[in-house]
């Protein structure tokens, strides 16, 4: 069928798209004429009878290749409009530029044979619902994802050869550039790039710790190169050099690149795909361990240093990662008292011991291990917990015993090894203040070459010159000020005296100026591993100590531990009595109760509101509420609040107590009382008593019993009682019964008589 005969006026009256597309941003940049042909198929489909307002140009993948799967969003957009039968034709260069992926190219074919959407290339008109069209397209479906394979193929299997001998022309890190011959690698020409790397590699040799070494760079003021490559038309030229803050990770960068230590290496990461959080499909490069880099070639070129000390240094910084609990590894020395930190493994398990502090300042250091917790009573406790300072203190005197023969040479390469640490730091300020004069130098020759009437261009290069000058005069001053404070090199006096030093490593192993991570340090030098078991069932409990030494050599040693000392619990009854007094009293309160009855806590000392605190809060015991303890008849007030509201002195009430005339509770020998004051109770207040009710004093003497026993039948109501409150008449008022007339009674006499 022709062309004009498969466009049919149901493929007219959709859009016509125009999809562009180049791989890469390079090809859109310079692959300017595809780019344009691309474009001038939105004049073949006017040709094709589509009108101007029905064309539609879809470029939002230009820059993408066409073999990814799930990153061309303009793509994906184009195939659901035709699934919705918005799209009558589809034009293309070639198929190539509408997917390199078959898996997506059979999708749009089937899409578009459904929807009766047609395909348009340079070659012709296609319907993918047509068995030979189909056919067709199928077919350059196939090889145009062969093309790229065979294409991708020659191209890696050129660059793999020429890597293989070491020719291969790749990005060099900074301090080592492309010399002319092939394969040819070169140091930096200048020295202080060169300089400053060498000085990184010799403080790692002595520090040990790619953090250690970027944290002296720092203190020692240095700058850190960093290089931008200048190409010409013979190739990458001598990279360009700009002078910056020293980082971590370059400074970790320098110590882990082998082309550092002479050799060439290939294919050290490896492409792999993997689905985002979304969904969709990305690519990422894995890091591969040494045995599967593709080339490796060592002694290539000259190094920093050579393939060993490479390898030791890898296994260097391997080592300064925590390691995990089984593991083998130290771990970097930290800061802490604990001197086996890293080296403490434990006698039962294996496992790495894992390290906590107590004491007040946080100081005393204890080695656990953190393997399975065993239940005992019902909680989980560590098989292996104890003090560290019996145990360092052991192992440091072995330490110190098996140095001895050593430590007069160690005395004197530690002070060179000072010196020359000073010298590597001044050498490179000395090459910064040289790059500096260069660079004041050649702003001045730049302004003076400059047209004096060019004001605009000479106000700038006059500005850059000044700048360079002040820099100039920094790095003299930096100069001048490290070359002070340089350390003095000792005399045969001062050897003498380091050495007699020597003798007396412990003096020096105490002294203030030696830190925690010295001593780890020097732990390291000679002592693997540290094995520790416990005999604490035994009647002399004592750690066995197993001391694996660089070398193999193996030392065991006996260190005594403290007895267990036993359990601190409270009595019982304090803790059911806090239990009881805490419905009703605030912690203040009950400690003032406990101390009163002369308890004491765990731990012998006195009762305070936080100690009862932190008592209820092991026990589980619910703090006071206020409000929740009130009972359903009466209020409990205490002495003072129920003395206010019935109108009299707290003595007498707490006398009326006494008496049991009035009704209290007390929860505890020393409690505060609660007066139950209920309304029967405060009936008996009014403001006078009536006429002939006496005395408390008056009726007892009246009825010829005690004032407890009037009180006691007040309570059970056989006499009647008012509580006055004005007047001297204040207090207790009882109505004493009339006298019955019998032989034995008598009046009381009248007010005045004898």
């Amino acid at each position: 069928m022709s062309e004009p005969g498969k466009i049919t006026a149901s493929h007219l009256s959709r859009t016509a798209v125009i999809y562009v597309r180049q791989s890469t941003l390079a090809q859109v940049e310079r692959n300017t004429e595809s780019t344009a042909r691309q474009y001038d198929l939105a004049a073949r489909a006017r040709q094709l009878g589509w009108p101007r307002e029905a064309v539609r140009v879809i470029d939002g993948d230009l820059g993408v290749s066409g073999s990814v799967t799930g990153q061309r969003d303009a793509f994906d957009g184009m195939v659901a409009e035709v699934a919705l039968g918005q799209v009558g034709i589809i034009l293309a260069l070639e198929v190539s530029r509408l997917a390199r992926d078959n898996a997506a190219w059979y999708r749009l074919l089937d899409l578009a044979g459904v929807c009766d959407t047609l395909v348009a290339d340079t070659d012709g008109v296609y319907h993918p619902a047509l068995f030979n069209d189909r056919l067709v397209l199928g077919m350059k479906g196939i090889m145009s994802e062969a093309e790229l394979h065979v294409l991708r193929a020659r191209l890696n299997g050129g660059v793999r050869n020429k890597a293989a001998r070491g020719e291969l022309r790749r990005g060099l890190p900074v301090g080592l550039i492309w010399g002319e011959g092939d394969g040819e690698i070169c140091f930096h020409p200048d020295e202080a790039v060169t300089g400053v790397i060498k000085a990184v590699f010799e403080q790692f040799a002595a520090l040990g710790s790619a953090r250690a070494t970027w944290l002296w760079l720092r203190e020692q003021g240095l700058r850190w190169p960093l290089q931008k490559v200048a190409y010409t038309r013979r190739g990458p030229a001598i990279p360009e050099i700009a002078w910056v803050e020293p980082t971590y990770h370059a400074v970790h960068t320098t110590l882990t690149h082998p082309a550092y230590a002479g050799a060439y290496v290939y294919g050290r990461t490896r492409k792999e795909r993997y689905l985002d959080a979304s969904g969709a499909l990305r690519q990422r490069s894995r890091r591969l361990p040494r045995d599967q880099w593709e080339v490796l070639i060592p002694d290539h070129h000259p190094g920093f240093l050579d393939w060993d000390a490479y390898q030791a240094n890898q296994a260097r910084l391997g080592g300064n990662i925590r390691p995990q609990a089984s593991q083998p590894g130290t771990g970097a020395v930290r800061e802490g008292s604990a001197l086996l930190q890293g080296l403490a493994t434990c006698g039962t398990c294996g496992r790495k011991l894992a390290i906590f502090y107590t004491g007040p300042a946080r100081c005393v250091p204890n080695y656990y291990c953190h393997g399975p917790a065993e239940l005992v009573s019902g909680r989980g406790a560590r098989h292996m917990s104890t003090g560290g300072q019996a145990i360092d203190a052991a192992v440091t005197e072995a330490f110190l015993a098996a140095l001895a023969p050593a430590a007069l040479d160690a005395c004197l390469q530690a002070a060179e090894q000072l010196e020359h640490g000073h010298d590597a730091a001044l050498a490179q300020h000395a090459r910064q203040v040289e790059q500096a004069r260069y660079t004041a130098s050649k702003a001045e020759r730049r302004y003076r070459a400059v047209d004096p009437d060019n004001r605009l261009v000479a106000r700038g290069l006059e500005a850059e010159w000044e700048q360079a000058l002040r820099e100039l005069a920094d790095a003299h001053a930096e100069l001048a000020r490290r070359q002070s404070a340089r350390p003095i090199t000792l005399t045969e006096q001062e050897k003498q005296a380091i050495l007699a030093l020597g003798d007396d490593l412990g003096s020096v192993w105490d002294a203030p100026t030696t830190t925690d991570k010295d001593r780890k340090k020097l732990l390291r030098t000679l002592i693997d591993e540290v094995n520790i078991t416990l005999h604490r069932d035994d009647p002399s409990p004592h750690a066995v100590l197993i001391l694996r030494w660089k070398g193999g050599a193996i030392s065991e040693l006996t260190v005594p531990l403290r007895r267990r000392q036993p359990a601190i619990r409270t009595d019982e009854d304090t803790v059911e009595l806090t239990r009881r007094l805490a419905v009703h009293y605030p912690d203040a309160t009950i400690a003032g109760i406990l101390n009163r009855q002369g308890r004491r806590s765990a731990r012998g000392m006195s009762y305070t509101a936080s100690r009862v605190q932190s008592l209820r809060y092991h026990w589980k015991i619910p703090c006071y509420q206020p409000g929740d303890s009130q009972p359903a008849e009466g209020e409990l007030l205490n002495v003072t609040a129920a003395a206010r509201q019935l109108g009299i002195a707290p003595s007498t009430l707490l006398r009326w107590l006494d008496d049991g005339f009035v009704a209290g509770e007390q929860i505890t020998p020393g409690a505060p009382w609660r007066i139950r004051v209920t309304d029967q109770l405060r009936g008996m207040r009014t403001a006078d008593a009536p006429e002939g009710w006496l005395a408390l004093h008056h009726a007892s003497r009246a009825l010829g019993v005690s004032r407890q026993t009037v009180l006691q039948r007040i309570k059970r109501g056989e006499l009647r009682a008012v509580l006055t409150s004005t007047g001297r008449r204040k207090g207790l008022r009882i109505e004493v019964p009339a006298p019955q007339d019998t032989l034995f009674s008598q009046a009381p006499p009248a007010k005045g008589t004898q």
